[in-house]
């Protein structure tokens, strides 16, 4: 479970912007761009090299259910 506090200051480092993060796939969500952060061993993987990019159709599904 990633801390709640550590959630706060964290940021997309591509857009500054804020992260959502889906427990589901272990991952920080940045909706702004489309992008999916891993997080491997309890630890956030922030780089844009490593993350996946979002579908549309999951990106629609994130802003229907936030």
């Amino acid at each position: 479970m990633l801390d709640k506090k550590l959630l706060s200051i964290l940021v997309c480092p591509v857009t500054k912007g804020p992260l959502i993060f889906d427990a589901k796939n272990n991952e920080l969500v940045s909706l702004t761009a489309n992008l999916a952060y891993p997080i491997r061993d309890d630890i956030p993987v922030m780089l844009e090299g490593e993350a996946r990019e979002m579908t549309l159709d999951e990106k629609e599904q994130w802003q229907s259910e936030h």
